[in-house]
Protein backbone atom coordinates (compact mmCIF):
# COMPACT_ATOMS: atom_id res chain seq x y z
CA UNK A 1 0.00 0.00 0.00
CA UNK A 2 1.58 3.43 -0.75
CA UNK A 3 1.36 5.60 1.92
CA UNK A 4 1.06 9.71 1.99
CA UNK A 5 3.55 12.10 1.26
CA UNK A 6 4.09 15.78 2.17
CA UNK A 7 6.23 17.37 0.37
CA UNK A 8 8.97 20.22 1.34
CA UNK A 9 8.26 24.09 1.63
CA UNK A 10 8.97 26.23 -0.80
CA UNK A 11 13.06 27.72 -0.77
CA UNK A 12 12.02 31.52 -2.86
CA UNK A 13 14.39 34.03 -2.21
CA UNK A 14 13.38 37.87 -2.18
CA UNK A 15 12.79 38.75 -6.43
CA UNK A 16 12.51 35.56 -7.31
CA UNK A 17 12.57 35.35 -11.56
CA UNK A 18 12.63 31.88 -12.28
CA UNK A 19 10.45 28.72 -9.96
CA UNK A 20 11.82 25.51 -10.72
CA UNK A 21 9.02 23.07 -9.92
CA UNK A 22 9.13 19.31 -9.58
CA UNK A 23 6.44 16.76 -9.71
CA UNK A 24 7.21 15.37 -5.58
CA UNK A 25 10.69 15.28 -4.30
CA UNK A 26 11.59 11.86 -4.33
CA UNK A 27 12.58 9.54 -0.92
CA UNK A 28 15.57 10.79 -0.49
CA UNK A 29 14.77 14.56 -0.92
CA UNK A 30 11.93 13.99 1.48
CA UNK A 31 14.06 11.87 4.06
CA UNK A 32 16.77 14.48 3.76
CA UNK A 33 14.61 17.54 3.86
CA UNK A 34 16.59 18.90 1.02
CA UNK A 35 15.35 19.44 -2.75
CA UNK A 36 17.16 17.34 -5.18
CA UNK A 37 18.92 15.21 -2.64
CA UNK A 38 19.76 11.65 -4.47
CA UNK A 39 23.33 12.00 -5.19
CA UNK A 40 22.76 10.92 -8.97
CA UNK A 41 19.90 13.20 -9.26
CA UNK A 42 21.48 15.85 -12.21
CA UNK A 43 20.02 18.87 -10.88
CA UNK A 44 22.93 20.75 -8.65
CA UNK A 45 25.82 19.98 -11.14
CA UNK A 46 23.07 21.41 -13.91
CA UNK A 47 22.77 24.56 -11.90
CA UNK A 48 25.79 24.69 -10.50
CA UNK A 49 27.13 25.33 -14.31
CA UNK A 50 24.36 28.01 -15.54
CA UNK A 51 24.73 29.44 -12.49
CA UNK A 52 28.24 29.40 -11.40
CA UNK A 53 28.45 27.91 -7.96
CA UNK A 54 30.48 24.51 -6.91
CA UNK A 55 27.72 21.49 -7.13
CA UNK A 56 29.72 20.20 -4.10
CA UNK A 57 29.23 23.31 -1.83
CA UNK A 58 27.04 22.77 1.22
CA UNK A 59 23.45 22.50 0.86
CA UNK A 60 22.52 25.89 1.96
CA UNK A 61 25.36 27.84 0.08
CA UNK A 62 23.79 26.12 -3.33
CA UNK A 63 19.79 27.37 -2.24
CA UNK A 64 21.68 30.67 -1.14
CA UNK A 65 23.74 30.55 -4.77
CA UNK A 66 20.43 29.85 -6.78
CA UNK A 67 18.11 32.88 -4.90
CA UNK A 68 20.94 35.13 -5.68
CA UNK A 69 20.33 33.95 -9.08
CA UNK A 70 16.79 34.43 -8.76
CA UNK A 71 15.85 30.87 -9.29
CA UNK A 72 13.32 29.52 -6.48
CA UNK A 73 12.44 25.90 -5.52
CA UNK A 74 8.88 23.98 -4.85
CA UNK A 75 6.83 21.04 -6.28
CA UNK A 76 3.60 21.11 -8.20
CA UNK A 77 2.30 18.52 -6.03
CA UNK A 78 2.37 19.08 -2.09
CA UNK A 79 0.78 15.60 -1.12
CA UNK A 80 0.08 12.49 -2.48
CA UNK A 81 0.22 8.57 -2.24
CA UNK A 82 2.81 6.89 -3.49
CA UNK A 83 5.71 3.67 -3.01
CA UNK A 84 9.05 4.70 -3.77
CA UNK A 85 10.51 7.76 -5.70
CA UNK A 86 9.29 7.22 -9.18
CA UNK A 87 7.01 9.90 -10.20
CA UNK A 88 4.82 6.67 -12.26
CA UNK A 89 4.48 5.37 -8.91
CA UNK A 90 1.89 8.10 -7.50
CA UNK A 91 -1.49 7.02 -6.90
CA UNK A 92 -3.44 8.87 -9.63
CA UNK A 93 -6.44 11.03 -7.71
CA UNK A 94 -4.35 11.35 -4.53
CA UNK A 95 -2.37 14.11 -5.66
CA UNK A 96 -3.22 17.84 -4.18
CA UNK A 97 -1.46 20.62 -5.59
CA UNK A 98 0.66 23.00 -3.71
CA UNK A 99 -0.58 26.83 -3.69
CA UNK A 100 0.96 27.70 -6.82
CA UNK A 101 -1.56 30.62 -7.31
CA UNK A 102 -0.46 32.00 -3.98
CA UNK A 103 3.29 31.97 -4.91
CA UNK A 104 2.85 33.62 -8.15
CA UNK A 105 0.64 36.33 -6.63
CA UNK A 106 3.03 36.92 -3.27
CA UNK A 107 6.52 37.01 -5.79
CA UNK A 108 5.03 38.64 -8.88
CA UNK A 109 9.21 39.21 -9.84
CA UNK A 110 8.33 35.08 -11.26
CA UNK A 111 8.14 35.58 -15.11
CA UNK A 112 8.61 31.88 -15.82
CA UNK A 113 8.34 28.30 -14.50
CA UNK A 114 10.71 25.95 -15.17
CA UNK A 115 9.29 22.20 -14.79
CA UNK A 116 11.61 19.56 -14.10
CA UNK A 117 10.46 16.60 -16.05
CA UNK A 118 7.02 15.91 -18.32
CA UNK A 119 5.04 14.96 -14.55
CA UNK A 120 5.57 18.04 -13.03
CA UNK A 121 4.11 19.65 -16.68
CA UNK A 122 1.34 17.60 -16.31
CA UNK A 123 0.42 18.00 -12.90
CA UNK A 124 0.69 21.77 -13.39
CA UNK A 125 -1.41 21.59 -16.61
CA UNK A 126 -4.11 19.23 -14.47
CA UNK A 127 -4.25 20.70 -11.20
CA UNK A 128 -3.04 24.39 -11.25
CA UNK A 129 -3.27 26.08 -14.61
CA UNK A 130 -7.71 26.25 -14.72
CA UNK A 131 -7.50 28.02 -11.29
CA UNK A 132 -4.84 30.13 -12.69
CA UNK A 133 -5.80 33.68 -14.21
CA UNK A 134 -4.20 34.63 -17.14
CA UNK A 135 -2.82 37.84 -15.93
CA UNK A 136 -0.84 35.71 -13.46
CA UNK A 137 0.58 33.12 -15.85
CA UNK A 138 4.38 33.47 -16.55
CA UNK A 139 6.42 31.71 -19.37
CA UNK A 140 6.29 28.29 -18.92
CA UNK A 141 9.50 25.87 -19.99
CA UNK A 142 9.22 22.03 -20.07
CA UNK A 143 12.18 20.84 -19.32
CA UNK A 144 13.91 17.21 -19.11
CA UNK A 145 14.25 15.93 -15.65
CA UNK A 146 17.31 15.75 -13.77
CA UNK A 147 15.99 12.44 -11.91
CA UNK A 148 18.54 9.53 -12.21
CA UNK A 149 15.69 7.86 -13.44
CA UNK A 150 15.77 10.03 -16.75
CA UNK A 151 19.26 8.05 -17.74
CA UNK A 152 18.42 7.65 -21.38
CA UNK A 153 18.89 11.38 -22.18
CA UNK A 154 23.13 12.36 -21.67
CA UNK A 155 24.12 15.28 -18.77
CA UNK A 156 25.62 17.13 -21.92
CA UNK A 157 22.16 17.45 -23.77
CA UNK A 158 19.92 17.81 -20.60
CA UNK A 159 22.64 21.14 -19.65
CA UNK A 160 22.00 22.48 -22.92
CA UNK A 161 17.93 22.18 -22.92
CA UNK A 162 18.34 24.16 -19.13
CA UNK A 163 20.02 26.51 -20.40
CA UNK A 164 17.19 27.73 -21.68
CA UNK A 165 16.29 29.93 -18.20
CA UNK A 166 19.17 31.22 -18.26
CA UNK A 167 18.96 34.87 -20.19
CA UNK A 168 16.50 35.05 -17.42
CA UNK A 169 18.88 34.88 -14.40
CA UNK A 170 21.08 37.12 -12.42
CA UNK A 171 24.00 36.12 -12.65
CA UNK A 172 26.78 37.31 -10.37
CA UNK A 173 29.43 40.05 -11.61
Amino acid sequence: MAGLLTGLPPSVGAGCRVLVLGSMPGDASLQAARYYAHPRNRFWPVMASICGFDPAAPYEHRLRSLHEAGVGLWDVIGQCERRGSLDAAIVRGSEVANPLEEMLVAHRSIVAIAFNGGKAAEAFRRYVQPQLPEACMPALFALPSTSPANAAIRHDALQQAWTAISPLLRMPA
